[in-house]
């Protein structure tokens, strides 16, 4: 029996007024549950409800806003049993993945904000005399600029990571003292809208979170164009970004944007057989992890031409040793894509790769599955920079191979699509590495390793989006500089 979901409004539910639709599990393509509709009048109560919220939560002690989250992040872990499988089934994550990367990571992401309140708002800058003018008498004249909540943020999410990616944005903008109205991914919205009650619990006011949902893009549209909206936050396609970036200038706006990408991993001339085995691990993360439904994966794997043959070597039986399958079997390493759509869609890339003149040198076919949406861990070489397989987003468990001739090359290739999120230098120097890095037009990269660092500003240059978060970088995000100025 599936459970029938309303809209989390200011500290209950919301039974919606244009009714439900079906959230899908993308293996056993069985409906999880039904989520909520979301009308223009819906969306302008939740907003209306954080709006009412903020005078009392942005005035809360920095003290007291850390211990509420806090408080989440230990509710977090203590019904980890509950959302997991949950998550599991409404993302298509395998278990391994739903199991220590979907609730642990959320709950590290409010334990760091609950520090993150605490840290200090204020910038003392240095008193300077002043001279006498028409406009005030001279002086000493001290300042100091003071990191203030924004107001009411929305938090509009994307569907590979659901309360992960909400816990990134929800936690810094709770812990600088603002408030929120979330809009999840129409996929999997079942576990952002399991937090409504949750953060009730850990002692947030009423109003200070909301979760709305929907099928289609009303909501989110709704929510970027209402007048009472201060800032908004989004992580997804680089399409939706712009049509996004335009409504919210109409009414001023702060936007945040962390958009698609296509990651170079970039392996260098000089790279050892350490070097080697690292960079096709790396590589083969793509395929590993989260069938590849990540914005940072080095979807391009470029190789010397002196090395080409070696890393394609060892990229192909990679692939082919990956199991595909039921992602709530322990042995499953590539489960499903969220949805048939986007199976299709990455699907049609491959082909048309394949009419462009690429070769198939791994996967390519359906897996012999009854149900799901899958894709088998795919690498295609003889690809060209220009074929619109190496310059587009799949977001799926593909990997194209590029060889180059010298660094120069190299960082023309990198550097010659739309995206600049995430990029990865390969070898044995690494100060030549670090060097390399400062030319990639990149967010940012990683020498030798797709291994992240959590306080790094983490967003993207040109269409992979607008803005930094992570870390202390978050509070910046969710924050704005106002000048207090007096005579000394």
């Amino acid at each position: 029996m599936t459970t029938t979901y309303q809209h989390w409004i200011g500290g209950s539910w919301r039974a919606p007024v244009t009714g439900h639709y079906p959230v899908v599990n993308p293996a056993t393509e069985e409906v999880v549950g039904e989520a909520p509709e979301a009308s223009d009048s819906e969306v302008g109560e939740a907003v209306a409800a954080a709006r009412a919220a903020y005078e009392e939560w942005s005035r809360t002690e920095p003290r007291e806003r850390a211990a509420v989250l806090d408080r989440i992040a230990d509710l977090l872990t203590e019904r980890a049993k509950d959302l997991v499988p949950l998550l599991q089934a409404e993302t298509g994550s395998t278990m391994r993945v739903a199991s220590t990367m979907q609730v642990p990571t959320a709950a590290d992401r409010f334990r760091r904000y609950a520090r993150g309140a605490l840290e200090p708002a204020t910038i003392p800058l240095a008193p300077q005399p002043v001279a006498s003018s028409p406009l005030a008498p001279g002086g000493l004249i001290g300042a100091a600029a003071v990191r203030r909540p924004v107001g009411v943020v929305g938090c509009i999410t994307s569907y590979n990571f659901p309360i992960v990616n909400l816990a990134g944005k929800v936690a810094p903008a709770l812990a600088m003292g603002n408030t929120v109205v979330a809009k999840p991914a129409p996929q999997d919205p079942l576990g952002c809208l399991e937090l409504g009650p949750l953060l009730q619990e850990a002692g947030l006011p009423d109003g200070a979170f909301n979760v709305v949902t929907g099928s289609g893009a009303a909501a989110g549209q709704a929510l970027v164009a209402h007048r009472d909206v201060d800032m908004i936050s989004f992580t997804g396609s680089t399409a939706v970004g712009k049509r996004i970036a335009r409504s919210a200038g109409e009414t001023m706006k702060r936007t945040l944007m962390e958009l698609g990408g296509k990651g170079a991993a970039i392996v260098l001339e000089d790279a050892d057989e350490k070097v080697i085995k690292s960079a096709i691990g790396a590589v083969g993360s793509t395929w590993s992890f989260h069938s590849g439904q990540i914005c940072t994966a080095p979807t391009r794997v470029l190789v010397h031409r002196s090395l080409y043959e070696k890393v394609v070597a060892g990229l192909q039986p990679y692939a082919s040793a990956l199991t595909v399958g039921d992602p709530v079997d322990n042995s499953t390493i590539v489960g499903p894509l969220i949805s048939a759509a986007q199976r299709d869609r990455v699907e049609a890339y491959v082909a048309g790769a394949r009419d462009q003149g690429a070769r198939l040198a791994a996967g390519g076919e359906r897996p012999e599955t009854k149900t799901g949406f899958y894709v088998v861990p795919t690498l295609l070489t003889d690809v060209t920079p220009g074929m619109t397989v190496a310059q587009e987003e799949l977001f799926g468990p593909v990997v194209v191979a590029i060889p180059f001739d010298d660094e120069d090359a190299a960082v023309r290739i990198a550097n010659g699509t739309p995206y600049g999120l995430y990029d990865y230098v390969f070898s044995a120097d690494a100060g030549r590495a670090w060097a390399l890095a400062a030319r990639l037009r990149s967010g940012n990269v990683g020498i030798n390793t797709v291994q992240r660092h959590p306080e790094t500003p983490f967003g993207g240059f040109k269409d992979s989006g607008v803005g930094r978060d992570g870390g202390s970088f978050g509070l910046h995000a969710y924050s704005e500089l106002q000048s207090v100025v007096w005579p000394s």
